[in-house]
Parts: C-alpha cells; structure tokens; sequence
C-alpha cells in the first residue's frame, strides 16, 4: 500500500508522544499468553498495543508509535534473542570474539529485512489503518552501537565490558559489524516508511557507555550514516521523505554534533537543561524531550513543577519542541498520573 492509500492526516501538529503500552493494564490483556517476541510478531496484536495509549489517552498525545523492539534486527541477522521475565533481552550465545565463527557467518550472511521482519511492515499498515489519520505513525529501529553491546553482552549490562573489549581490541572488526547494523537500519526504517511510518526514530540506548571521543568514532559516524543513506533509499523507493529523530541517551556533551547530524529532530533525556539545549541547537532541529520519567511516582505537585520548568526551558511555546519524557515510562507507573502529565502539557503551552 502507497502512502496515498491512508486516510490524511487530521493532527499535523505533533506536540506529544509516548511510550506507555506495555505498563497499561490492558496491554496485559492483550497480550494474553504470549511472549513479548510473540507479540511483536504478530501484527494483529501489535496494532492493538500500539493503539492502546492512543486510545487511553484520547486528544492528549499526538503521535503512536508502532509496538516493536530495538532488538528484531539482530533476530533478522540470526541470532536468537528472548526477552526473560523480570530480567530484560537475553542471547544465549552472544558474539565472543571476531575468531569466533558465528561472527564469521554473521558478517558474511546476507540479510533481507524485508522478508525477516515483514510482520513488522505488517503491523505498521495495519495500525495505520486503524488510526484513520488521527495521529501520525511512528517507525523506529536500534542505534548500530547500541545493538552492537546487546550483541556481544548478550543482554543489558552495567560494566559493557564485553562491548570496551571489542571496541578497543578489535577496532576494525567492530567498525565493519557498526557498518553492516547501519545498513540494515537503513533498509529497515525505509521499508517502515513504505509500509506507512510517517516518521522514524533511531534509539541510542547506550550512549552515554562512550566517551566523547569514542562517541564521534563509534556512536556518530553509523548516525550519520543513517540520517544520510535513508533519504537516498526513499528516493529509489519513490516514496515521501519523512523526518527523522535521533536519541542518544546520555550524550549531553554531544549534543551541538547531533544537532549537525542530518536529523530533523533531536531526542533529550533529562539530563540536558532544556534551555542550555535551546541555546546550542539554535533552530537547526526540533528538540524532543524531556521530562525525568521518575516524576511520574511523586504525586501531581511534583509533576507539575517538572512540566513548569520544562515547558518555560524550551521557551512555552508550540514549535520547535516535542513535549516528552526524557525516556520511556518506567514500570508501575499509575496511568492516571501519566495522564496528568500530558493535561499539564496541554495546560501550560495552550496560551
């Protein structure tokens, strides 16, 4: 289906969005049974988690974004990747070393996106069509780097010493596997956008794991990458280019250089001042953030205050800036206090 096959586009102002599916008391009910990796599969059951803080929260955000993971890209390039219970992503056989030949075959593997993660594209178009164009769509993948560390720490970690260890060890190595990750990104985000993502954003979870300087070697060049190559694959595709967001967690030292980076808009965490950041992007992207998603557990004073300071660091206004939260929202969360959230959002920009 061509972009022209959906309903328009009724919200073309985009203030708001969130992340708040999997901690809604419904996405238990929806998912039922199944696994998280099954539920990503399955673009019946991801539509219908996609849509739920649509509905929930009904003229209080102004976007969706489509019910995936990070993590399906190294699933599409053969590894088996399980999402454990109370623990996180878990690889039973991460990558060990670039003598290792599951490395071997991994960077000689051809990939194809756009059989290995057709469920994905399926459950865009289908969302889309359920949205009638009440918001627009987001797509997403993982940052190269970051899935990289999933890849060789075989889940989450807090020393990434596997990751320090390829990195520094086997520069080269590393360096090809980033190149690969990045062009399967962006493969992945333009069969997205074909499928119906009217906007995409690439997740750099790990950032803040490199120094300044191994972010400009290891981290920005594969940003770039994408942010440059995606608008090319779009082109050939003949499709509408879509803007691009990009967030890295944590690297508040980079943000002038993510600014320059070929993204439309640029994702905070709550790290960053929010008029510290006015001031460096100085109107080259829109900024998206970014609230401390732990305000949500102290009480509606306390969010309001945050909101306040918020809203007045990116100037109170409606352009330039994306209200969210400076990352995704954190478990047992009350959903009521998510909503307040967004009310003192609308409250406080509606003059």
């Amino acid at each position: 289906m061509t972009m022209s096959g959906f309903e328009p586009l009724q919200n073309d102002l985009l203030l708001r969005t969130a992340r708040a599916g999997r901690y809604l008391p419904e996405y238990h009910e929806a998912k039922g049974d199944n696994d998280f990796f099954a539920c990503c599969r399955s673009p019946e059951i991801s539509s219908t988690l996609t849509l739920q803080p649509i509905d929930r929260f009904e003229g209080l955000i102004d976007a969706a974004i489509i019910f995936s993971d990070i993590l399906v890209i190294p699933q599409a390039m053969g590894m088996t990747v399980e999402m454990v219970d109370k623990k996180g992503p878990h690889f039973p056989d991460p990558l060990k070393s670039p003598a290792d030949q599951q490395y071997k075959d991994l960077m000689a593997r051809e990939v194809d996106v756009a059989v290995e993660l057709d469920y994905v594209y399926k459950a865009i178009t289908m969302t889309r069509q359920k949205l009638k164009g009440r918001v627009p769509l987001f797509g997403f993948c993982g940052a190269p780097w970051t899935l990289l560390c999933y890849m060789v720490e075989g889940g989450g970690s807090k020393l990434f010493i596997q990751s320090k260890t390829w990195v520094f060890k086997y520069p080269n190595e590393s360096k090809n596997l980033l190149l690969k990750i990045a062009k399967l990104c962006v493969e992945y985000l333009a069969l997205q956008v074909k499928a119906g993502a009217q906007i995409v954003q690439v997740f750099d979870s790990w950032a803040a794991e490199l120094s300044p300087s191994s972010f400009k070697q290891l981290s920005l060049p594969y940003l770039r990458y994408i942010s440059a190559h995606l608008p090319q694959r779009l082109r050939e595709l003949q499709l509408e280019i879509v803007p691009m967001v990009v967030f890295a967690k944590g690297a508040w030292y980079a943000l002038d250089d993510l600014c320059g980076s070929g993204y439309q808009v640029v994702g905070l965490d709550w790290l960053q001042d929010p008029a510290e950041a006015v001031k460096i992007a100085r109107g080259r992207v829109v900024l998206q953030g970014n609230a401390d998603p732990g305000v949500l557990y102290g009480g509606r004073s306390a969010i309001t205050s945050v909101v306040e300071e918020m809203v007045h660091g990116f100037g109170w206004g409606k352009q330039g800036w994306i209200a969210n939260l400076g990352h995704g929202v954190t478990p047992f969360v009350d959903p009521d206090d998510l909503k307040f959230f967004f009310e003192e959002i609308h409250r406080l920009t509606a003059s």
